[in-house]
């Protein structure tokens, strides 16, 4: 057990977890050796496909923050990795609300530290399941005012519902219930970049009890379907918002974009 304590009550550790697993492949401590297992099993890309989302996470959050947005949905958060979401964009708008969501009872035990939110901004947390996103808004509301725009996160967190589970669907909803000008941000592992690694990825967490559905480019533009992509549309996430560098953007099995709610 890498955790300093023994686990809060309703944290099942015999089995892995997609938050407690990115967070061993971010080099964190908080998971448990069902989660380094598989962890341990993956590529050494799957590290880097961590890694990249994080660095996605913290341009987009930026980007948003700065085209003035303050109020932020993060569903699928994860366990909290400094700078989080809220600390980026209420280190650029101090009075931005955040409400985190997650399924892991040990997100909860992190998320408490977050309520303690800052001299004007608001951190706000529940724990559901996207797969529940009537539960996700209703509380959401109490905290976030949908008359005004929202910025919803999906930080690779859709390759985790299936096609069975309706992935399209469950956000085609969430999208519904925000007004015009919100955002979609979302990145999602890619099916057709590098065919090989991915469905090496998806075997191995299969042998830990978690389901994958990595999935093609066209398959990932369906969530944007009616939405106004931001440039440079759906690409890999090395790529996004990293415009003015003339570095060759790093390998990427990620697809990534930003769109807006018209």
């Amino acid at each position: 057990m890498t955790t300093d304590s023994l686990p809060p009550l309703g944290i099942d550790t015999s089995r892995a977890h997609p938050a407690r697993v990115y967070d061993w492949l971010l080099g964190g401590k908080d998971n448990y050796p069902v989660d380094e297992a598989v962890g341990k099993r993956l590529p050494a890309e799957a590290r880097d496909a961590a890694r990249q989302n994080r660095q996605f996470m913290h341009r987009a959050a930026a980007w948003l923050a700065g085209q003035g947005i303050d109020q932020f949905l993060d569903i699928g958060t994860g366990i909290p990795t400094q700078p989080n979401l809220h600390q980026i964009v209420q280190a650029i708008v101090p009075t931005a609300k955040v409400v985190y969501t997650d399924y892991d009872p040990i997100v909860l035990r992190h998320a408490e530290a977050l309520l303690i939110s800052g001299d004007d901004g608001v951190t706000d947390y529940i724990q559901a399941d996207v797969r529940e996103p009537d539960s996700i808004v209703r509380h959401a509301r109490r905290i976030l005012d949908f008359d005004r725009p929202i910025a919803l996160s999906l930080i690779a967190l859709m390759h985790f519902v299936t096609d069975e589970q309706d992935a399209h669907g469950i956000v085609r909803n969430l999208i519904a219930t925000l007004p015009p000008g919100s955002h979609l941000v979302l990145s999602h592992a890619a099916s057709d970049i590098h065919p090989e690694l991915a469905a090496q990825v998806t075997a191995e967490y299969a042998k830990g009890g978690i389901q994958l559905g990595f999935r093609s480019r066209q398959e990932v533009e369906r969530f944007f379907d009616g939405l106004d992509l931001v440039p440079p549309g759906l690409v890999t996430a090395t790529e996004w918002g990293v415009s003015g560098t003339d570095a060759v953007p790093e390998d990427s099995g990620i697809y990534a974009a930003v769109a807006r709610i018209p």
